[in-house]
């Protein structure tokens, strides 16, 4: 949240000095596994590189998914409300969301799909890709832009940018139903993880100011608590917080808010009083 001071100089001038808990990176990425708890994934170490990152870094404590089932959870993090709770929803998206704000400032984004049929798809399921885990494909400003829908490219193109040094403002990663522990087990999430994370971690672009989020769309259906269950949400980066427990009470609105602040976007009204994720970063 920004603050505002007044900082005397010398006595005689009064300087309005003002400034944000959450810095701004170059380079935002944000990756979404699925439907397990916190204690599956953290506390009994289903994920144990995930598990790793968590106790080196900054692990939300208290973060809880928004619904079960999916969908509303992936439009909660990138339009900052829920829009459908409908797994099969086929409406188009018209309401301010991520890209629309990205556009709006001269900002790059992509969205990097494991088994994306092909770049620029918008199309229905072809398993084990599912289209209600890639919310962009549903807005009206990348379905309508040609330009803007070349940025859904398969997950194979994020190897590539980060060795060119040509990753976007924000990225969002999106594992296929067998990587991101909804279909395959939290031991292939895992190593799916760290195959693709650990190399963004050594980048030296992404050293220099980078934050990677990785989180969780909801807990199991039998976790009902806040909508959509106590869920794992991992902040990651040179300017985050080391060995840091944040127990401050989040969900998914938090992470869209928080996500406007790192990329220097105006906050929607919808989520201007909704906290940030603003302690874990130093």
């Amino acid at each position: 949240m920004k603050k505002t001071v007044c900082i005397a100089i010398f006595g005689l001038i009064c300087v309005a000095a003002t400034w944000s808990g959450t810095p701004q990176s170059k380079h935002v990425v944000l990756v979404v596994e699925e439907n397990h708890s916190f204690d599956a994934v953290i506390t009994k170490g289903g994920m144990p590189y995930l598990k790793s990152l968590a106790e080196r870094y900054t692990v939300l404590t208290n973060y809880y998914g928004n619904h079960h089932p999916s969908i509303g959870n992936y439009f909660t993090m990138t339009t900052g409300q829920t829009i459908s709770t409908n797994d099969s929803y086929k409406g188009v998206v018209h309401d301010e969301n991520v890209v629309s704000q990205l556009i709006a400032a001269n900002k790059t984004w992509k969205l990097y799909g494991d088994s994306l049929p092909e770049q620029g798809y918008v199309g229905d399921n072809q398993r084990p890709y599912v289209k209600k885990h890639f919310p962009a494909a549903y807005f009206a400003n990348v379905r309508e832009d040609e330009k803007q829908r070349m940025n859904l490219v398969p997950v194979e193109q994020f190897a590539a940018d980060l060795q060119n040094n040509n990753l976007p403002d924000f990225s969002m990663v999106i594992p296929n139903l067998n990587h991101d522990a909804h279909d395959g087990s939290l031991k292939e999430a895992d190593a799916w993880l760290e195959e693709h994370i650990a190399p963004l971690l050594k980048n030296a672009e992404f050293q220099k100011n980078g934050i990677l989020i990785i989180t969780f769309d909801e807990s199991f259906k039998s976790d009902p608590d806040h909508g959509g269950g106590h869920i794992t949400t991992v902040v990651i980066g040179p300017l985050v917080k080391e060995h840091f427990n944040d127990t401050t009470f989040y969900q998914h609105e938090s992470l869209f808010a928080t996500l406007e602040e790192l990329l220097g976007l105006p906050r929607l009204k919808l989520v201007e009083s909704v906290p940030i994720f603003q302690n874990a970063f130093k």
